[in-house]
């Protein structure tokens, strides 16, 4: 599959990107129950490529949010 985004668009979902991956941080460690645990986990994975990729792809990464 292929995405065209503006810049924009690609800053606008890079920067909630890395928010959400901080909420997943945050989120899995208080999750107690170890098959939601990893469900979780796998989701903060597929994202965090994806944040990769936004990041390399934009002009000014550095204006992101880090991922968590």
């Amino acid at each position: 599959m292929q995405l065209n985004l503006s810049d924009d668009e690609a800053e606008v979902l890079c920067d909630y990107l890395g928010r959400r991956l901080g909420d997943l941080s945050m989120e899995i460690s208080h999750v107690d129950n170890p098959a939601y645990r990893r469900i979780l986990r796998s989701e903060r994975d597929v994202l965090r490529r994806l944040h990769e990729v936004l990041v390399a792809a934009t002009a000014d990464g550095a204006r992101t949010t880090t991922p968590g």
